[in-house]
Parts: structure tokens; sequence; C-alpha cells
């Protein structure tokens, strides 16, 4: 029984190199490539707000952590929606506008 699993093991070790190995590999675009763990990210608008920036803000201004934060295009505009949670545990979501850093 010991043999049998050693060498289904052994197998699906094999297929999985295999597999790896008929991966192509291929060169990322700068836009592409993962940034490192801790790095800051700068998604900046033309003469607006960043989206740490954004998370700064509003983290500052509500005394909360902000939990999701995501980018959206509504109507030509960047909107920042940001979910923020508070030492009490209330939830809520707070809207930024992205070129103008006025919170909506």
């Amino acid at each position: 029984m010991r043999s049998v699993r050693r060498a289904v093991h052994v197998f699906v070790a094999l297929a999985m190199c295999a597999g790896a190995a008929a991966v192509p590999f291929r060169t990322l675009s700068a836009h592409e490539a993962p940034e490192p763990y801790g790095a800051p990210r700068f998604i900046k608008v033309a003469g607006g707000l960043s989206i740490d920036q954004a998370v700064e803000m509003v983290e500052r201004r509500f005394n909360a952590r902000v939990v999701r934060a995501e980018a959206r295009d509504e109507g030509g505009r960047t909107i920042y929606v940001l979910r923020l949670l508070n030492d009490s545990g209330r939830v809520w979501t707070v809207r930024v506008d992205a070129a103008s850093g006025s919170v909506m």
C-alpha cells in the first residue's frame, strides 16, 4: 500500500513539473509587473488624488481603517469607493472623487 501511495506521489510531482515546464515564459510589461510587498500603489489621476492618498485622507478624517478600496469609472470620472471599519465594529462606505479629492 505504501509503495502504491509513493508511486502516485512521484507521478503527481513529475506531472506537475512537466506541466510547469510546458508553460511558455513571457516578459511582463511595466504595468503588468507585480509590485513588491509593501510598495506604495500610485494610481494617479491627472491633477488629482491617488488611491493611496484617498485612503490616507479618509482614514484620518473618519478615524477608521480602510478595509477595501477600489477605483470605478462613473460617467468618465474616476471615483474611489472605500469601505471603512472603526474600532467599535461599524462598517460603512465612502466615495471620493479622484479628480477633486472631495468626499461624496
